[in-house]
């Protein structure tokens, strides 16, 4: 997972350093619809994806986008005009991490029940780890060897660690022919379901914008270089224990709690972000960013795996994921567009505080919406658990 989504994460890296490199021909908002693209088909192949893991298949899928996604690396250390950083670097590595995002987060509901969230926060903790390492990694080689060549090391590190990622990775259950339609609508039809991608969709909207942006508006705000990049490795830093905070908090209370808690802090975080001015409340902003992006990373998976069958967590999973696409394509180039529209980066946090606080009050919604038949849930007419047998529910830790 580290080496499919640290990268992802460090796109505040690459935005900075087109701004003021390769691609300063181009506006923040344009250079944004690449780590745009790039983030939201971390979500889009989900559809297809849940589909493909719900018959049974793992080990392929991840060869697969494995051996893409070292190509893709390896092909935007030779573009030099912005179609193709758009094509390899957002489309080739958004789709290759996507397909190992969602089929990763898939297959631990298979191995996970009561120490899911713990498990998706371990997992999720190594894409920010690597998240935090890679700016680092970056600047110095920046500083000690060309671009081509930078891109070129970091890409024979992944090589290594997905190598190891496909000798050791597996499923569990087998898989079943029995699947129904691709795009089940009939989830759609339970409010619950609905309302919370709803919200996830909104959320994705702002959630990563501080993230994409605390780089460079450090940079315009004067504040030297090193320093500015030292942030990014910050956030993922602290992300990881956001993420196993959250996963632990989700395993003993309602993961919703948590979710509409992380995404009210991101609220919080983005009205002020614009307003920190000096090294101390930068990085105090900074920290948070962190803390409430690992936390909503945590606990977001947990409500689909409630919402229905084990049997089918792929397909509302991979429904779910793909619609997130759009709040995720969005997001960042509409930032971009609010500030080179006024200039101001208060205005993007104005904008992308508001957006996480409907998330969060859609997220309280599911949650209300999920409480009326929880009890329903629990037993059939017949006395038997409705989600899954009490055999696969315990042979799950």
């Amino acid at each position: 997972m580290a080496a499919f989504i640290g990268p992802v994460n460090a796109w505040g890296t690459w935005q900075a350093y087109y701004q003021d490199n390769l691609l300063q021909d181009r506006s923040s908002s344009d250079i944004a619809w690449i780590g745009s693209v790039q983030s939201a088909l971390g979500y889009g192949p989900g559809l297809i994806v849940g589909r493909v893991f719900d018959m049974g298949y793992f080990r392929l899928p991840t060869f697969i986008s494995s051996v893409l996604f070292v190509a893709c690396i390896f092909l935007t250390a030779e573009c030099t005009q912005y179609w193709q950083f758009l094509l390899c670097q957002g489309f080739g590595i958004g789709i290759t991490s996507g397909v190992f995002f969602n089929i990763g987060s898939m297959v631990l509901t298979h191995w996970f029940k009561k120490r899911l969230g713990l498990a998706l926060a371990i997992a999720y903790g190594g894409t920010s780890v690597f998240g935090c390492v890679v700016p680092i990694f970056m600047r110095a080689l920046l500083q000690h060897l060309s671009f081509q060549w930078a891109m070129r090391v970091l890409g024979f590190i992944i090589l290594g660690l997905l190598v190891i990622t496909n000798l050791t990775a597996a499923g569990r259950l087998p898989g079943t022919q029995d699947l129904g339609p691709l795009f089940n609508l009939s989830e759609f039809k339970k409010p619950a379901y609905t309302v919370y991608v709803l919200s996830l969709i909104i959320n994705n909207l702002a959630l990563n914008n501080a993230l994409a942006y605390i780089t460079v508006s450090a940079i315009d705000e004067g504040f030297d270089a090193n320093f500015s990049y030292d942030l990014l490795a910050i956030v993922n830093a602290v992300m990881t224990l956001g993420q196993l905070v959250g996963g632990l908090l989700a395993d003993h209370y309602d993961p919703l709690d948590v979710l509409i808690g992380s995404t009210f802090l991101a609220a919080v975080v983005n009205f002020a972000w614009p307003f920190a001015t000096n090294v101390a409340s930068l990085v105090v902003i900074t920290v948070l960013i962190g803390l409430s992006i690992g936390g909503v990373y945590a606990s977001m998976v947990q409500p689909f795996e409630r919402m229905g069958r084990l049997a089918d967590v792929g397909m509302r999973m991979g429904m779910g994921f793909t619609l997130i696409t759009g709040g995720l394509v969005a997001g960042s180039p509409i930032s971009g567009a609010i500030f080179d529209a006024t200039g101001s980066y208060e205005n993007v946090g104005y904008y992308s505080g508001s957006i996480l606080v409907l998330s969060a009050a859609l997220m309280a919604a599911t949650k209300y919406l999920m409480a009326k038949p929880a009890e329903a849930r629990k037993e059939t007419p017949d006395g038997r658990r409705s989600q899954g047998s009490d055999s696969e529910l315990a042979s799950r830790p």
